[in-house]
């Protein structure tokens, strides 16, 4: 009987025991946790305390200026237009040339948007080159170029600009605002000045494709200079290579008096001939101008007897 009393009471403290420690261990956990969830409470109180918050920028971003759209599409064919190359022509295939030379006045009906506000011609030339994109040529007469058009002197972007401003005459004066003297000053280039350009081409017949065609090889603005207050004729101001400033030409968009979306270029202009002229020379033997032999009307009346001389050797290839 002792014995299983004493049985029954050692199993009681056993358990007892166990009951204890697990409890024991329970609170433990129970307070580990709180003391660490306890403690970052406590850093965000100091933090909240001691920290200033920065200001809220209220201030709205200002977003960047973007151009509206001028229109309801934009045209972006011509900005990626290639040049068509003309066919290759030998020498051995040319049966007839002749060297001629023209002159547009913008101020004829048909070549009046040469000159338009909007898109100038020459605004063209000389913006390519100033941008380094096109070479100009002196047109001034040279031991290897007698005629000043055969590309033989390149001008740096600031002489030819130099050559398209007007001179103007400043006078000087001393202390006591007494005269004492002038000099010759570039004014500014007026592109309005410039109403005329001429051309240089050559018409070759090329057997190879019985083709009689013409071929621009050069093209130069023309003004009237000044001389000791005298106005000149009309003389180049510099020449630009025509193969070379294709490319140039074919990506500047023309503007045409009857529709807005022909997408003409101004190379467009040159190779299909929209444009009028008067021919003002042509190669023979003298080197002579027209106007060198024939004045008043009768320049006019040379001129057409040149185009038509050109068209009747054409017409005369195919007579049976």
């Amino acid at each position: 009987m002792r014995r299983k009393i004493l049985v029954v009471g050692l199993l009681s403290l056993i358990g007892l025991g166990a009951y204890a420690q697990k409890r024991n261990t329970t609170t433990r956990k129970r307070t580990t946790t709180k003391q660490r969830s306890a403690q970052p409470a406590k850093n965000n109180m100091a933090s909240t305390t001691f920290t200033t918050q920065p200001a809220v920028d209220t201030a709205k971003k200002v977003k960047p200026f973007e151009r509206p759209l001028d229109g309801y599409y934009k045209k972006a064919n011509i900005l990626s237009a290639r040049v068509t190359p003309y066919a290759n022509l030998r020498e051995a295939d040319v049966v007839y040339a002749k060297r001629v030379w023209r002159e547009i006045d913008l101020r004829e009906k048909m070549n009046q948007y040469l000159g338009s506000p909007r898109a100038r011609l020459i605004d063209v030339l000389m913006e390519a080159v100033e941008a380094g994109e096109l070479t100009a040529y002196d047109p001034n007469p040279s031991k290897g170029d007698p005629n000043g058009d055969g590309f033989a002197v390149p001008l740096t972007p600031g002489k030819a600009k130099a050559r398209l401003a007007d001179s103007v005459v400043v006078d000087k004066y001393d202390a006591k605002g007494e005269k004492v003297g002038s000099s010759m000053q570039a004014g500014e280039f007026n592109p309005d000045s410039i109403i005329r350009f001429r051309i240089k081409e050559d018409w070759v017949f090329d057997k190879q494709r019985s083709v009689f065609e013409p071929r621009i090889i050069g093209i130069a603005p023309l003004m009237k200079l000044k001389v000791a207050g005298i106005e000149s004729d009309f003389q180049p101001v510099f020449w630009v290579y025509f193969p070379e400033a294709r490319q140039v030409l074919a990506t500047k968009e023309a503007m045409s008096r009857n529709n807005d979306a022909t997408g003409l270029s101004f190379d467009d202009v040159f190779m299909k001939r929209l444009f009028t002229s008067v021919i003002v020379k042509q190669s023979n033997q003298k080197d002579e101008r027209i106007k060198d032999y024939a004045q008043g009307i009768d320049r006019l009346y040379e001129s057409e007897k040149v185009k038509k001389s050109l068209l009747d050797w054409e017409l005369g290839l195919w007579q049976y």
